[in-house]
């Protein structure tokens, strides 16, 4: 099996599993060892089904899922092609692999450098963190990569780049604090193209998604990258907070709506009990999830890959 990426496939990496073991394990002992526990030899009926809709909305798989789940099961039940709850294991990776599957899709294949990476999201979900992650993993692909400080309202957030740059041997493009971001994102590509460099990742203002003055602000970026390279972003990343849990799908809708975000980095999975919402976001929003973070160092950034994360949490 083979890891996408914007220039097309690369091996899959041989611990994936175990690492995603690893960073799921919370999630992983409160709902699958649960449905052991709710599961035994014991026969279904009403109390294991609210037993179990307690353990899937306890994940944070959400309401709509779970609701689809129970139904599915009741009418299992009804037609007796549900013999005992020891099944049900069987039955709700499937649903959630379904789902997980439904909203995967490939990544756009850019045929000529750069590739344009957009990041956005709210203060403190681990933007920059993931910013520095992607550009070690594109590293470790052979690729070339270079930021722009597009979040020039905060001195700190063009340090704190610049400091991901050191660690990660990443040039960064950068104007002063409280210069127009646009310029910036126009100067890294100009600048790209001249560099023949494969991956520009553009680092934007942690935004709340209220402010309509900053979501236009993206939106002037969009424009302002696709002077240079027409086709650009090719992807624009949603950082979201695993920890928040469905306040995050709200702000999933605002950037998406807003910034045509392509996919999800979903970090700090490795702290929650809530990993469920890796499916709520894609049931919902119809959204892929290109990564997740399961710790703090620079290689903790995985790949997202459906089959693989639903093994993490049942086998």
């Amino acid at each position: 099996m083979a890891i996408q990426t914007l220039f097309g496939s690369v091996p899959q990496e041989p611990t994936l599993l175990e690492k995603l073991k690893l960073g799921v394990q919370k999630t992983r002992a409160g709902l699958v060892s649960a449905l052991e526990d709710i599961a035994g030899s014991r026969e279904i009926d009403a109390d294991l089904l609210e037993e179990l809709e307690y353990s899937l909305l306890g994940a944070d798989i959400g309401v709509k899922t779970t609701t689809e789940i129970l139904d599915r099961i009741r009418e299992r039940v009804e037609r007796h092609q549900l013999g005992d709850a020891a099944e049900l294991r069987g039955l709700i990776k499937q649903h959630l692999l379904e789902i997980l599957e439904g909203s995967d899709r490939p990544m756009p294949r850019v045929a000529e450098p750069p590739a344009v990476v957009m990041v956005v999201g709210v203060n403190g979900a681990g933007k920059t963190t993931t910013i520095g992650k992607l550009a070690h993993r594109f590293h470790g692909e052979g690729r070339s990569v270079l930021f722009a400080a597009a979040d020039t309202f905060r001195a700190a957030a063009i340090e704190q780049l610049e400091v991901w740059g050191e660690r990660t041997a990443t040039d960064v493009i950068r104007q002063k604090p409280g210069s127009d971001p646009s310029a910036v994102v126009f100067d890294a590509l100009t600048a790209a193209k001249a560099r023949k460099v494969d991956y520009v990742i553009v680092d934007t203002a942690g935004r709340l998604q209220t402010k309509t003055n900053l979501m236009a602000e993206l939106e002037k970026m969009r424009r302002t990258a696709q002077r240079v390279v027409p086709d650009a972003p090719h992807e624009v990343l949603l950082v979201l907070d695993a920890v928040t849990g469905q306040n995050g799908l709200e702000q999933a809708r605002k950037f998406t709506e807003s910034s045509g975000v392509t996919g999800i980095v979903l970090t700090k999975l490795d702290g929650t009990a809530k990993g469920g919402i890796v499916v709520a976001i894609a049931r919902e929003l119809g959204l892929p999830i290109r990564y997740i973070g399961v710790g703090e160092k620079v290689d903790d950034l995985l790949p997202f890959e459906p089959e693989a994360f639903i093994d993490s949490l049942f086998e």
